[in-house]
């Protein structure tokens, strides 16, 4: 498959932040990319990146052959953007709404009006069309949103966190549609922190943690190099690090076991890679047992997305998401995105 979208070496800073640190990837036309990481990990500075919003520092980035950087008027000739932030008119109509979009747009008349009815239909807006957006939930809102950035029909759409905060009918709406856009022939770019949206929705990946891409592929390809199955073994609800130091040497000896991690930030849990067998628990049990050891739960899973983050940086997706947020300074980032332009 050709790339329609390429991206090289992006590095970008908001004084003192070092928001990417030369993030790398390409995504082939006609498919659903993702890109996957904890809040503050870079992946909302990449989109603006990508959509000409922001100009990285040190990079290239090439959308259908056409640098976004030096000739970003022809890129959003080819591009829809759908920001993570509701922004719509509330005393405006959806339908009037979208007329004014169009006519950005310089649609001809004719062909807007069909447009706009062809997307209200799709969206399942028909019955909120003629209501003012004021009046519309988040999940409306979202969808109104999504049809703003398709009024051109774009080679490319782009969408950063389309389903955060939505209701489960409104996210599953927007899956649907984004995945009859792409046998359409759609390229779509989503960002997301949710695993499963990712997982449900994305041809291939990046996952971004501070700045930097840690694992590249397929959903499936990248949980398979994780190499075997997962358990996770709680020696205590809350386990001393000691004692899970100590139950991570024992358990390392048995055949089966590939790698351990231990999780400080879910209470020293114990997340074990296996071989595939007919008595891993069992086995497991017994071991704790001989080294004198509790034993609070066990479990045993396929591998996921978070198991892939896991094993890339010893913590998982909600636990740097926590941690990003607790340590991000809002306020000095929109300072400094403003005083970047």
């Amino acid at each position: 498959m050709s790339s329609i979208v390429v991206v090289r070496n992006l590095k970008k800073r908001y004084g003192q932040i070092e928001a990417l640190k030369g993030v790398s990837f390409t995504v082939n036309r006609g498919e659903i990319f993702g890109i996957l990481g904890p809040n503050g990990a870079g992946k909302t500075t990449t989109i603006r990146c990508i959509t000409t919003l922001a100009k990285p520092d040190e990079g290239e980035i090439w959308i259908d052959g056409i640098s976004a950087i030096s000739q970003p008027r022809l890129v959003r000739e080819k591009i829809g953007y759908v920001a993570q932030e509701v922004a719509l008119d509330k005393i405006l109509t959806g339908r009037e709404l979208l007329s004014l979009q169009a006519s950005l747009y310089h649609l001809p008349s004719a062909t807007a009006k069909e447009r706009i009815n062809q997307l209200i239909q799709l969206l399942e807006l028909q019955e909120y069309a003629d209501r003012q957006t004021g009046s519309y939930s988040g999940g409306m809102k979202k969808r109104l949103d999504l049809a703003a950035g398709l009024l051109h029909k774009p080679q490319i759409l782009i969408l950063d966190e389309p389903s955060v905060g939505l209701d489960i009918e409104s996210r599953k709406i927007i899956w649907n549609f984004l995945l009859s856009l792409r046998q359409d022939g759609t390229t779509i770019i989503l960002t997301s922190h949710y695993l499963e949206e990712i997982d449900a929705l994305a041809d291939r990946l990046v996952i971004i943690d501070q700045g930097k891409v840690i694992a590249e592929g397929s959903p499936s390809e990248l949980k398979e190099r994780i190499g075997g199955e997962r358990v996770t073994v709680r020696i205590r609800e809350f386990t001393p690090v000691e004692e899970a130091i100590r139950a991570k040497e024992g358990l390392s000896q048995l055949p089966f076991v590939k790698e351990i991690i231990i999780n400080a930030q879910g209470g020293n849990s114990l997340n074990l890679i296996v071989a595939p067998e007919s008595d891993v628990l069992a086995t497991i049990e017994k071991t704790l047992t001989e080294m004198n050891l509790p034993l609070f739960s066990i479990s045993q899973s396929r591998p996921s997305l978070d198991d892939v983050y896991l094993a890339a940086t010893g913590k998982t997706l909600l636990e740097a998401d926590i941690e990003g947020m607790n340590k991000r300074d809002w306020q000095a980032e929109k300072k400094q995105a403003m005083k970047a332009g």
